[in-house]
C-alpha cells in the first residue's frame, strides 16, 4: 500500500473516564496515558501497531483536557498525528468516529479508517495486521469490518458477535447473524461451546464515506450535529476543536447501536490476538506473568503464603501481604485499594463516592500534568502549601498573578527566567525568588534541561482557582 488512496488511516479514540484502574488512573490522566501493561503508556503502545507502510497518521479523537498529554506522548513516540480532535464534551463513539471521518475525507475522498480504542492491549501484533490485511479489501468493497476475538472462556462483561455465512470472493470474511449484548453466564457459556460467536472488541475497519452514509442512513441526529460541528470548527496547530453547539446536539450513542446493529453491510474477520480491554484489575491479572502461586506483583511487594493476587505499589508506600488469596492491593502515593479480585469491576462505586465527598482523589494524580511540565503537593497545613515543580526545556507558566498568596521560588537544579511585574532575572540553583501577592509574574525554562524547583506559597488561602492568566503560550488565557 503505496498511494494515498490505499492508506489506512488509523482512528484513535482516546476518551476515558479513568474509573475502572483507580487509584492509578484518574479522570484527568486515564489509563490510557499510563504505562499499565508496559514501560511505555498504552496510547504509545496503540499508535506504534498502526505505523509504517500501508498507515498515514493518525487521527486522535480525545478531550480537551487531556489534549497536552496525548500531544507530548505522540511527540515522544516520534508519531505525528494528521490531526488531535478535541470533543467539547464526550457523545460515545458514534459521533467521536464521524468526526474522524469528516476530517479524514477533508483531505483523501477515498480514506479507509481503522478505529481502534487506545486502551486495549494486543499481544500478537503480527495477527492484528494480518486480520486488518484480510479486512481491507471488504471494506474498499463497501463492507464494515469489525474483528472477532476468538473468546478465552465465557465472558460475560462483553458484547459477542454471532459469525453469519462467509462473504463471495472474500477470503476469510464473514456477515454478522448478528451482535449480542453482554450475555449471562449461561449463554456466554453456550456461545464459547458452540465455536460461532467472538468477542465483541470495538475494533473497526470501513471506508469513512461509507460509515458517513450509513450513519446518516440509521443514526441522522448524530450525522447531522457532528457535519455541523465540523464545518465551524476551529484549528490550533494539530488541535481541531469541532463547534460546541453543534456537537453537544448530537445523541449519545455507540457505533453499535447507531450503526453495526442495524447495516445491511456488516462484516467480521475473526482474529486469535491477546486482546485485552483491561477494563478492570481483575482483566489486568489475568494478562499479567505470574509467579509459582499466581500472584502478579509490580513494584515493592512481599507476598508470604498468599495466591492469584494483584498486588502493585505505583509510587506508594511497600505493600506486604499474608496469608490471602484473590485480592487486588493498590498503592499509589495518596490512595489504597484493597478489593477481592472478582470484584474489581466495583472500583467505580469508590470514584461515585469520592465524587460525592468533593475529593480530588478521583480526578487529579498527585503528580499533576501541565503543557509545561508537572507539579506535586509535597505538603500543606494551615496559610501554607509546598509543591515540587518540574518545567521542561521551553516550558513557560503564564503570565499570572494571585489575590490571596505569595509565592517563593527556591531553584534546585537547572536554571529559571522569571518575570515580577515586567523585571525579568536569571535564578540559577541554590537561588531563590519571592513574588508578592498581587504582582504579575511568569516562570519559564530558558535551558535545555528541566528545571527543577520547590515552590513555597503563603496566604489566607490556596486554591488552584486563586489565579488570573494574562499571557499564555498554551491557549489559557481568558
Amino acid at each position: 500500500m503505496t498511494e494515498l488512496t490505499t492508506l489506512i488511516v488509523p482512528v484513535v479514540l482516546s476518551g476515558g473516564s479513568g474509573t475502572r484502574l483507580w487509584p492509578v488512573s484518574r479522570s484527568l490522566h486515564p489509563k490510557q496515558l499510563l504505562p499499565i501493561a508496559a514501560d511505555h503508556s498504552m496510547l504509545q503502545a496503540t499508535v506504534a501497531r498502526l505505523s509504517g507502510t500501508g498507515y498515514a497518521g493518525p487521527i486522535v479523537v480525545g478531550g480537551e483536557e487531556h489534549r497536552f498529554l496525548i500531544a507530548d506522548q505522540l511527540a515522544e513516540h516520534g508519531c505525528v498525528p494528521a490531526a488531535i480532535i478535541l470533543e467539547p464534551e464526550g457523545r460515545n463513539t458514534a459521533a467521536a468516529i464521524a468526526l474522524a471521518a469528516l476530517s479524514a475525507l477533508s483531505h483523501d475522498p477515498a480514506a479507509v479508517l481503522l478505529v481502534v480504542p487506545s486502551d486495549h492491549v494486543i499481544a500478537d501484533t503480527a495477527a492484528f495486521g494480518r486480520a486488518v490485511e484480510t479486512g481491507l479489501s471488504a471494506a474498499k468493497a463497501g463492507h464494515l469490518v469489525t474483528f472477532g476475538i476468538a473468546p478465552a472462556g465465557p465472558e460475560t462483561g462483553y458484547g459477542y458477535i454471532e459469525h453469519g455465512a462467509p462473504l463471495d470472493g472474500l477470503a476469510g470474511v464473514s456477515g454478522v447473524a448478528r451482535f449480542v449484548e453482554k450475555p449471562d453466564s449461561a449463554t456466554a457459556q453456550r456461545f464459547v461451546d458452540g465455536g460461532h460467536h467472538a468477542w465483541n472488541g470495538g475494533i473497526f475497519l470501513f471506508g469513512a464515506r461509507t460509515y458517513l452514509d450509513e450513519l446518516a442512513a440509521y443514526a441522522p441526529a448524530v450525522a447531522h450535529a457532528c457535519a455541523a460541528a465540523m464545518s465551524a470548527a476551529t484549528t490550533d496547530g494539530v488541535f481541531i476543536r469541532p463547534e460546541r453547539a453543534a456537537f453537544l446536539g448530537s445523541p449519545n450513542i455507540s457505533i453499535d447501536y447507531a450503526v453495526m446493529e442495524h447495516t445491511a453491510h456488516a462484516a467480521v474477520v475473526p482474529v486469535e490476538m491477546g486482546w485485552s480491554d483491561v477494563g478492570s484489575w481483575g482483566a489486568l491479572w489475568d494478562i499479567a506473568p505470574h509467579d509459582a502461586a499466581g500472584n502478579a506483583l509490580d513494584g515493592d511487594v512481599v507476598a508470604i503464603e498468599s495466591s492469584n493476587c494483584l498486588v502493585r505499589v505505583d509510587n506508594g508506600p511497600a505493600v506486604a501481604i499474608v496469608g490471602v488469596e484473590d485480592l487486588v492491593v493498590v498503592s499509589t502515593r495518596d490512595s489504597v485499594l484493597v478489593i477481592p479480585r472478582n470484584r474489581s469491576q466495583e472500583v467505580r462505586a469508590v470514584v461515585d463516592e469520592l465524587k460525592s465527598r468533593n475529593s480530588t482523589r478521583h480526578s487529579l494524580q498527585p503528580v499533576v500534568h501541565r503543557p509545561w511540565g508537572t507539579y506535586e503537593t509535597t505538603d500543606m497545613g494551615e496559610r501554607f502549601q509546598t509543591k515540587r515543580i518540574v518545567v521542561k526545556p521551553g516550558g513557560q507558566l503564564s503570565l499570572q498573578m494571585h489575590y490571596h498568596r505569595s509565592e517563593h521560588w527556591i531553584v534546585v537544579s537547572g536554571t529559571a527566567l522569571v518575570t515580577i511585574d515586567g523585571i525579568e532575572k536569571i535564578v540559577g540553583e541554590n537561588q531563590s525568588a519571592y513574588i508578592p501577592a498581587g504582582s504579575q509574574h511568569r516562570l519559564e525554562n530558558p535551558g535545555k534541561v528541566p528545571l527543577h524547583l520547590i515552590e513555597v506559597q503563603c496566604g489566607p488561602y490556596l486554591g488552584e482557582d486563586d489565579i488570573v492568566r494574562y499571557e499564555d503560550k498554551y491557549a489559557r488565557a481568558g
